[in-house]
């Protein structure tokens, strides 16, 4: 199958290399150079492309959606920073009877994680005793902060029911993959979970599967419907 990439930055060239073990063939790349202000997305250019990833910026990655939905093209989308589009993003796709895979974060072992944690914040709902935090540290070239994975922890708190505050931090230095951490502390112990990638392999690998998935479907899904139905 083709495949598109939309966004050929490092995560961009990653998904370039490992996209044949994946049965896929890139037959387009795309990036602030040959496509500004979206003008390389027509028919032409992604004419026999069956998906495409969209890893750009979260400045331009609604309107890269919007396009691909019109084109006719399912997309799985890494970029982050754009959530509180979600309802704009749901409309294109449902206008165009397109489908679209997205997550704030394309790592199997995150997506176990964020189970892990709505499922302490679940036990410890009802445990005024325990207050909570969420933290997290990425490459200092990340632009949205804090991060996308760290919103969609504490967001999955709350639907587990944990109502008190979450306190959240961030840092961006160095050349960090990403850790994030949720802890639950008492006067008596606490409890941290951490997920701490080493690399960004497991995000594009995640994405490629995604991407794998979504050929052929119809509507908006999150990566935790691919990975646990």
């Amino acid at each position: 199958m083709n495949l598109a990439i939309v966004g050929y930055g490092k995560m961009g060239r990653l998904i370039e290399q490992l996209a044949p073990e994946y049965g896929f063939r890139v037959a387009l790349k795309l990036d602030e150079f040959n496509n500004p202000n979206g003008e390389a997305m027509t028919a032409e250019n992604f004419h026999g492309v069956g998906v495409a990833v969209e890893f750009s910026t979260p400045h331009t990655v609604v309107d890269n959606i919007e396009r691909l939905a019109a084109l006719g093209v399912n997309t799985v989308v890494g970029a982050t920073g754009w959530t509180d589009q979600l309802d704009r993003v749901r409309a294109a796709v449902e206008k165009a009877g397109t489908g679209l895979v997205w997550s704030p974060n394309f790592s199997i072992g995150v997506n176990v994680f964020f189970r892990l944690v709505s499922e302490a914040a679940r036990l410890l709902a009802t445990e005024p005793a325990y207050a909570a935090w969420g933290w997290e540290i990425h490459h200092g070239a990340k632009k949205d902060a804090p991060s996308g994975t760290l919103l969609k922890l504490v967001e999955e708190m709350k639907k587990a029911g944990y109502e008190r505050p979450v306190d959240t931090g961030s840092n961006r230095a160095g050349f960090h993959p990403g850790t994030h951490e949720i802890g639950f502390d008492s006067a008596a112990d606490t409890i941290t979970l951490r997920h701490a990638a080493r690399n960004r392999e497991g995000f594009a690998r995640g994405a490629l599967k995604a991407a794998q998935w979504v050929a052929g479907k119809k509507g908006l899904f999150e990566f935790s419907n691919v990975l646990f139905g």
